[in-house]
């Protein structure tokens, strides 16, 4: 499919030289007149990246260099030369602020991989009105967080409504498995995030309908008290399952889908419904592990809030910035999701919408599809948005059916409960 008409230099820009799996696969997949470019500090790191991407394809058009500082204005002359803008230079925390500004300003449509929620909360308080005005359709968290769990509960959410008529209640999602080992930067990231943010500002950005336009006055499902003491719980249809490391970023941006679809008239018809809840869990095998895992969490967070030894001592046995598994190790990577939906119906029907969505591969390659097929639905499809902070499930199936491609598989249907 072409892409749009636009008036910029480019079609899209990475910035940032962990963006280069992202390049490689912009190379690999992309229409071969894609006009683009890498952009960053150091002119021999991003001909590096050119020769690597040349290699891949040499049919088609090479990136472009864009030799950028990190500050202001070179973001503001960069993010004005582009239609889209994918940033993968993190702690986003820390670095991020000037590529969001810049493009929200501009009307440049922006990309990023953070799981940082709570910087994530504190752009939506500064630039929101701004990428308004302009027309930006920004997405952060838009990879492996939180993409998945927010495509899950819109795959579960359509099949509902497609089959059943109805709106959505319950939706519960399961990360079901993990196999993989995070990169230093990634780990600096979750070490360094309290020093940035005080923990109260990061709790806040954690609960549920923080990051949402709108807030929902429907309850959600109470905990029992042997869930409360244990972090156990066991959910019809997923099994047993856990606390889980990422439930409150993915929460937040999920209830924040919610809350666009209930507010924008765009994509009200994609609205899950005004009884809509969301939890997440993690499966575990038994009560013990449940018990270990959930303390794990708890104990290991209030750590690596309040105790700048702990965090300095972590540092020394985890990989370092730049770090990570090899290529040939993260090819072996694989994640699967499950989740149940209960359709908004009373009396109850006894039927649920369950799924099932996994990847095989490299987590950070799955980061590469997630930024740059998000970046060619912008590019390619009539997604209907006028400007703003989104998430992914807004860019809606045209961005699923491309991941799909990509090796992210989603499978729904309506079984009797």
């Amino acid at each position: 499919m072409p892409f749009k008409k636009h008036t910029r230099q480019y079609d899209v820009v990475v910035y940032g030289y962990t963006g280069l799996l992202t390049a490689e696969f912009i190379a690999s997949h992309f229409p071969t007149d894609t006009k683009w470019a890498v952009a960053g500090r150091s002119a021999q790191k991003l001909e590096d990246v050119v020769k690597t991407c040349q290699s891949l394809n040499p049919d088609r058009k090479p990136p472009q260099v864009e030799v950028c500082g990190l500050n202001d204005a070179d973001l503001a002359a960069l993010a004005k030369k582009t239609f889209t803008f994918i940033a993968t230079v993190g702690p986003y925390a820390k670095y991020g602020e000037y590529a969001f500004k810049a493009c929200a300003e501009a009307g440049t449509h922006y990309l990023d991989c953070t799981g940082e929620a709570v910087w994530h909360a504190a752009m939506i308080n500064k630039y929101e009105k701004a990428a308004k005005a302009s027309g930006a359709c920004m997405f952060p968290q838009s990879a492996v967080e939180s993409a998945p769990s927010d495509l899950v509960t819109f795959a579960l959410a359509s099949r509902i409504k497609s089959e059943l008529s109805v709106q959505v209640g319950d939706v519960v999602v399961s990360l079901h498995e993990i196999r993989s080992a995070p990169s230093g930067g990634t780990l600096a990231t979750v070490i360094g995030l309290f020093e940035t943010f005080s923990f109260k500002e990061v709790a806040a950005s954690h609960e549920p309908y923080a990051l949402s336009p709108l807030h929902n006055p429907k309850i959600m499902p109470k905990e029992s008290i042997q869930s409360k003491l244990t972090g156990s719980y066991y959910i019809p249809n997923l099994g047993l399952q856990t606390s889980s490391i990422t439930a409150g970023t993915d929460t937040a941006v999920v209830h924040r889908t919610w809350g666009i679809f209930q507010q924008d008239p765009a994509l009200r018809t994609h609205a899950y419904g005004p009884n809509f809840t969301y939890r997440e869990f993690a499966k575990t095998r038994n009560i013990v592990t449940a018990i270990i895992s959930h303390y794990s969490l708890l104990i290991g967070g209030a750590l690596l809030a309040f105790c700048s030894p702990f965090r300095n001592i972590v540092r020394r046995f985890i990989y370092q910035p730049g770090e990570g598994p090899s290529r040939e190790d993260a090819a072996r990577d694989y994640m699967e999701f499950r989740g149940v939906a209960t359709p908004d119906i009373r009396p109850a029907s006894g039927k649920q919408a369950v799924c099932r969505a996994w990847y095989h591969g490299g987590m950070y390659l799955f980061t590469a599809a997630c930024l740059s097929h998000a970046a060619q639905t912008l590019l390619e499809d009539d997604t209907g948005l006028t400007g703003g902070i989104y998430t992914p499930a807004c860019l809606g199936q045209g961005y699923i059916d491309r991941l799909d491609e990509a090796g992210f598989k989603i499978e729904t249907k309506i079984i009797d409960n």
